[in-house]
């Protein structure tokens, strides 16, 4: 076995279980437009996976907008909440979360979404969601004190696990360079599903790279192979 053994496995929301980030990307692109303010690769890759204070700051000051940070967050709730009520799932999910909660693998959720924004996205899906033992909610957990990329909401979402994991017992899935950096500051494997944007040198700090989760081998980890 190429990587360590876990016990536990936490996984980002947006972008990895759910396919949200065009629809954010649209969110944040038509607040700039007025202002002619493109919403680049570069200023994406700065925000993705970050929680909303932070993604606004990241915005206004990258993208040069007149808003303070409440304003924005205003315009971009309203607008997320318009855009974000229905979305598909990624591909291999589904499948995924199904065989770690048939096999016992004990699960959870770490996104930097707020609690009424992952309800209003999992709406639709709450099948799967309830497969979870917990999810946090790092734009509105008062235990998390600072977002991806630091390590605190993996620290948090371990801590609550009836046995309390070590982090090294603990493996993140992410599709954002910034979570995969906090869950490896956290002392724990990270798996980075990059979106293709995404350029080399913001994938290396993840243990694994792979496309799809659909490509995700759980006995890699020490986890049960899929039947």
């Amino acid at each position: 076995m190429p990587f360590k053994k876990v016990s536990h496995v936490i996984f980002d929301m947006d972008g990895l279980i759910i396919e949200s980030e065009s629809a954010y990307d649209r969110v944040v692109s038509e607040i700039g437009a007025p202002f002619g303010s493109p919403y680049t690769t570069d200023i994406k890759i700065k925000i993705l996976g970050t929680p909303e204070p932070d993604t606004a700051k990241i915005a206004i000051q990258e993208m040069g907008l007149p808003y303070t940070v409440d304003e924005f967050l205003e315009i971009y709730r309203a607008k997320v909440k318009e855009q974000l009520q229905h979305p598909p799932l990624m591909p291999g999910a589904k499948r995924l979360v199904q065989h770690l909660h048939k096999h016992n693998i004990p699960i959870a959720v770490a996104t930097s979404s707020a609690q009424d924004a992952m309800e209003l996205k999992t709406q639709d899906h709450q099948n799967l969601f309830t497969l979870f033992h917990h999810i946090v909610c790092g734009s509105t957990d008062p235990d998390v004190k600072n977002g991806k990329p630091a390590p605190d909401i993996f620290l948090v979402c371990a801590s609550r696990f009836p046995d309390k994991p070590q982090p090294e017992q603990c493996l993140v899935l992410e599709d954002a360079p910034n979570g995969a950096q906090g869950a490896i500051t956290a002392g724990m494997q990270a798996v980075l599903v990059p979106d293709s944007g995404v350029p080399e040198e913001r994938r290396k700090p993840a243990t694994l790279i792979i496309n799809s989760l659909e490509d995700f081998k759980p006995e890699l980890f020490g986890l049960p192979a899929f039947d």
